[in-house]
């Protein structure tokens, strides 16, 4: 299950139940400047092609290791969202990533399969052992590099270049040479690598800003006299925080093609986010690269994976890339969504979000109110307004079931819980984990057990399994391990997210027994988001799909 940030009143339908208007301007044309952007030439290129290496450079990054069934699914996600070339891994690591490499260059891909290799033969047998399309193959461009780690010379380099392209090409290999250090090379040998690499039979050259130590106006001279000798790429990272203005500065000086990683993972600071670089060739530059609503589904994965949260304020996949809490924005964005997004969040496989807290203002607070069904009148949404504020100025979180709350004292209205938790017992150790819980639904008392893959696991199952017979269809569509204390006596905070048909809640549980405020925070939720369909027995609306 993927794991996100919760810190909003869910408001999945906003775009249609709170706003008239959500058109967003078309992108501007090439003739001139329009109100809302400005859309230039990016190059004398008609075309970009977007390089994955997530499953090679990505997977370099410190406390990442993908398995060969976690390297095959997102392969297949990246290939489905229309990468043209997936650098698979570095076939010359271990036969359990020669494994991995294997499965997504077997796995009939449209995508080309490439592995990464050293400038040594036995690095592009071992690709050719996994039955790779093709190499991106790596020799030292500065002097750094050729000299201290390599212990070589620069006319050595260059024959070596020209020995292994010929002996990948009379393999049916597909190859691009990288200068490593590329950034950092003198320009006049670096331009000679690229002649020798054309005229071996390379496919391309790339362009490495490996350490990130470019800047845009250093990489837009290189790459300039690069383009001219024949295809090029580019490669950077993020160190100094110009790996996107680096991507912009090569394509601009004429270079067709990115390296690129989902998320930004990857050594120290990251590389280049394969969804930034697309969404804004795309809205800025009118230049289709992939399949944009598949980004947001991609990094949610890819994230799962190797266990790199998403930051929030972080562009296109960011938690906060489409949230609205401020009062005047909130109000902006319910009568036009353009007013304050750049492009609508459905774009990327995204939806709007508004957070409620201190910032919050009131017609945020109605069109909350509005999505859980809750009609108040002037005087009642100013107190719960008041209410919200106050809750965001002592530092809490302001979930469904707060708001909610708020509204029932606002409106003195005794509500009657439908479902109570009363009971959970849990185990795991070294056996399988499973759970039981005590439940009142209703005026009954039910009793269930589960297993599953871990106690909390086990005990969202018992739960489900208490609720069988009132056959309520609900999605747990999110769980986070919000803040734990410290010491023996521990408090951890849980954040759950359920659905059922268009309707959301989050709710908040903080507990010393993480599984304990696990199921809390998931049968309050249920109380709030089934509680009316156990109450009346009525037939529940079906979650979808």
């Amino acid at each position: 299950m993927v794991i996100r940030r919760i810190e909003e009143v869910a408001t999945r339908r906003l775009a249609v139940k709170f706003s008239g208007n959500t058109d967003y301007p078309a992108r501007p044309s090439h003739d001139g400047p329009a109100d809302d952007a400005v859309l230039t030439p990016l190059s004398d290129r008609d075309s970009v092609r977007l390089l994955d290496t997530t499953l090679r450079d990505g997977e370099q990054m410190p406390g990442v290791s993908l398995t060969p069934e976690r390297k095959l699914e997102i392969a297949r996600e990246l290939d489905a969202t229309g990468v043209h070339v997936i650098e698979a891994g570095s076939a010359c690591t271990s036969e359990g990533e020669r494994e991995g490499i294997r499965r997504v260059a077997n796995a009939g891909l449209d995508a080309t399969v490439t592995s990464f290799a050293r400038g040594v033969q036995a690095d592009i047998d071992h690709a050719l052992d996994c039955d790779v399309d093709g190499v991106n193959l790596v020799v030292p461009a500065s002097d750094r590099h050729v000299e201290t780690k390599v212990g070589s010379t620069r006319e050595d380099v260059l024959t070596n270049v020209e020995e292994l392209i010929a002996y990948a090409k009379d393999h049916g290999l597909w190859v691009e040479l990288l200068g490593e250090d590329g950034s950092r090379a003198d320009r006049s040998y670096l331009h000679r690598m690229a002649e020798t690499g054309h005229d071996a039979g390379a496919d391309r050259f790339c362009y490495c800003d490996t350490v990130g130590a470019a800047s845009p106006e250093r990489t837009f001279e290189i790459v300039s006299g690069l383009a001219d000798l024949g295809p090029t790429g580019v490669h950077t990272h993020d160190d100094l925080g110009f790996g996107m203005a680096n991507v912009h500065a090569g394509l601009r000086a004429g270079a067709d093609f990115v390296h690129a990683t989902v998320n930004g993972v990857g050594e120290r600071a990251g590389n280049v986010a394969l969804e930034e670089v697309a969404i804004a060739l795309d809205r800025c530059y009118d230049v289709e690269t992939v399949e944009l609503e598949r980004l947001y589904r991609l990094a949610r994965l890819v994230s799962e994976a190797t266990g790199v949260s998403l930051p929030p304020n972080k562009a296109v996949c960011g938690a906060n890339a489409f949230a609205h809490e401020s009062g005047i924005h909130t109000d902006g964005t319910l009568k036009d969504g353009a007013m304050y997004e750049p492009y609508p969040p459905e774009v990327v496989g995204r939806e709007r979000r508004l957070v409620l807290g201190k910032h919050a203002g009131r017609a945020g607070v109605a069109a909350a109110l509005s999505e859980h069904d809750v009609d108040v009148d002037e005087d009642e949404l100013s107190a719960i307004v008041e209410h919200v504020k106050d809750l965001g100025d002592r530092g809490k979180r302001v979930t469904d079931a707060d708001l909610l709350a708020i509204a029932d004292d606002v409106q003195e209205r005794d509500r009657d819980r439908q479902v109570e938790l009363l009971d959970l017992t849990a185990s795991s150790g070294s056996g399988l984990p499973t759970a039981s819980v005590r439940l009142r639904v209703g005026g009954e008392e039910r009793v269930a057990s589960g297993h599953g893959s871990g106690p909390v696991d086990a005990a969202v199952t018992a739960v489900r399994e208490a609720l069988a017979d009132e056959n309520v269809e609900f999605e747990l569509d999110s769980y986070h391990v919000d803040a734990i204390t410290g010491g023996t006596d521990a408090v951890v905070t849980v954040v759950v997210e359920l659905s059922r048909g268009d309707r959301t809640v989050t709710v908040e549980a903080a507990e010393a027994d993480i599984t304990r405020a696990s199921v809390i925070a998931m049968v309050d939720a249920l109380d709030r988001l089934c509680g009316d369909v156990l109450e009346s027995g009525a037939e529940p609306a079906p979650a979808d799909d």
